[in-house]
């Protein structure tokens, strides 16, 4: 009973680091306020405004709309800010490090048979590993939607094998549901769905070993009306927008490339080295080039990996099939969330589209650590003790990388175009009579409010909306030069980018307006 209470004050004081991590300096960092995000922003302030709170929101690509109106709330309770967006992906995230916590646990009561040191304490250091992890943090610290998936995939997962272990059918009936919800979050979620046999099937085994065939068809049947149910409303939107079903995926999918089968290959192999060589060389995903765990955790995640593998191929022979369903659920999981990476030859490797692999990844790692503390504790305690030491040190590791090393890097402010705040705050200072006109000189998707102007703008306009309600400036495109009026007594110009040749054309046309560039 002593020992329970120790665990619980643990797992809580891993949850309060899970929180700080995800709140402290959440207003400055990630600067700036990448003009993707700033699109949702918008989004859900025009929601807010119209009242129509959309299943799918079609500009920038298209985006599911359930992350974009939790936003709106937000901003309901809050009031608009870049604030109010992150604070939806940092509670999103704390959320998740909870219910991965206890998935692990539920997985480790499942595929205890030949390991009896998983138990909680190691369901613990799984949780606080993931609580630190640089890839989830630094997702759970901006507004991109992808931060649900992690999310959903916990806790449906969680309740599902919560389900099927108790042969109750409410937490499964629940797990639907949220599985379903997984659909109106981000397009890489779709492919969760390849997962469920992996899971279902030696599950049926299982039960029909019982006799009791009838009570698991009743469990599955309720699950899958669950998520029918849920993401029926998204399905049928796509049925009648067909176009906004594929979105981006279909420019940078390897299907378009003159030899899929190839780069198919590329894309793989450089997502499967991706978690001890080389990761995401985008900024905004990662620290660029190095590897998405820390070292060494990357060599226990392979570890673990073998092992998964070893120990459902030995489930299989003895037909052990709850041990299948863990292990072939892991294997599934991690290789399936792969996908909207490798199927995509941009980027590669993308640790934005491969967010779903995160959970599964962590409990490879554990999986690969705790092998290695049994086979050293069986020879010297000291060596199992240095191995937890290193663990938990490669950890916080990720947390100084995040903070004081990648959060400092100069690259960062481009990456999160915090130039666009300092011209937000510029105009935003300026009287109201004063006739402010942004040039939106940067490529950028077009989005139809206001006028098709490209989407970079979206930074300047969701600060101006959040203080005034409005917009005051107005944003035009560079061939859009000859709308500037300059009656006013007070003028203001500014271009998002410095082009010398266009403020030369600029100072030329209108001589007596004041620019900043």
């Amino acid at each position: 009973m002593e020992k329970n209470r120790y665990y619980k004050l643990i797992l809580l004081a891993i949850l309060v680091l899970a929180v700080f991590l995800r709140f402290w300096q959440l207003s400055s960092i990630p600067p700036g306020l990448y003009p993707d995000v700033a699109m949702n922003g918008n989004d859900a302030l025009g929601a807010l405004k119209s009242g129509d709170f959309k299943l799918f929101y079609p500009e920038n690509n298209g985006r599911e709309g359930l992350f974009i109106n939790l936003i709106a709330l937000s901003f309901l309770i809050f009031g608009p800010s870049i604030w109010a967006i992150k604070i939806v992906a940092a509670i999103i995230g704390i959320l998740t490090v909870f219910g991965f916590y206890l998935l692990v646990k539920e997985l480790f009561q499942l595929i205890n048979t030949r390991y009896q040191i998983l138990d909680t304490r190691y369901s613990l250091l799984a949780t606080f590993l993931f609580a630190t992890s640089f890839w989830h943090l630094n997702f759970s610290r901006f507004g991109f939607r992808a931060i649900m998936v992690p999310f959903i995939l916990v806790w449906a997962f969680y309740l599902l094998f919560l389900g099927l272990r108790q042969k109750k059918l409410w937490p499964v009936i629940i797990a639907g549901a949220v599985f379903g919800l997984g659909f109106h979050t981000y397009i890489a979620f779709r492919v969760a769905s390849l997962i469920l046999p992996f899971l279902l099937i030696p599950y049926w085994l299982s039960y029909r070993k019982e006799n009791l065939q009838k009570k698991y068809l009743l469990l599955v049947i309720g699950y899958l009306l669950s998520v029918f149910i849920i993401a029926l409303p998204i399905g049928l939107y796509f049925l009648t927008n067909p176009q906004d079903f594929i979105g981006r995926a279909t420019g940078v999918s390897i299907f378009a490339a003159v030899n899929p089968l190839k780069e198919f290959i590329i894309s793989f192999l450089a997502h499967l080295q991706m978690f001890i060589w080389q990761g995401d060389s985008n900024w905004r995903h990662n620290f660029a080039g190095q590897p998405a765990i820390a070292f060494p955790l990357g060599i226990f995640l392979y570890l673990g990996l073998i092992l998964s593998v070893k120990e459902a191929i030995l489930a299989l022979k003895r037909k052990n099939w709850q041990v299948v369903a863990g292990h072939g659920f892991l294997l599934s999981w991690f290789f399936t969330m792969l996908l909207p990476g490798v199927l995509t030859s941009e980027g590669i490797p993308h640790q934005l589209r491969t967010i779903g692999v995160i959970p599964a990844a962590y409990i490879f790692v554990s999986l690969g650590v705790f092998k290695t503390f049994e086979f050293l504790s069986s020879r010297k305690k000291i060596l199992s003790t240095i191995l937890l030491i290193v663990v938990i040190l490669a950890g916080f590791s990720d947390v100084y990388k995040y903070f004081f090393a990648w959060a400092k890097n100069n690259e960062v402010q481009g990456a999160f175009t915090a130039k666009y705040i300092k011209i937000a705050d510029y105009l935003n200072s300026l009287p109201e009579e004063t006739q402010k006109y942004v040039i939106v000189n940067e490529p950028g998707v077009a989005v139809p409010y206001p006028g098709g102007i490209p989407m970079p703008s979206q930074t300047i306009m969701f600060l101006e909306r959040a203080k005034f309600g409005k917009l005051r400036a107005v944003y035009l495109k560079p061939e859009e030069l000859d709308k500037i009026k300059t009656e006013s007594n007070e003028t203001i110009v500014v271009m998002m980018k410095e082009d010398n040749e266009l403020s030369s054309k600029l100072k030329n046309m209108f001589p007596d307006v004041n620019f900043d560039f």
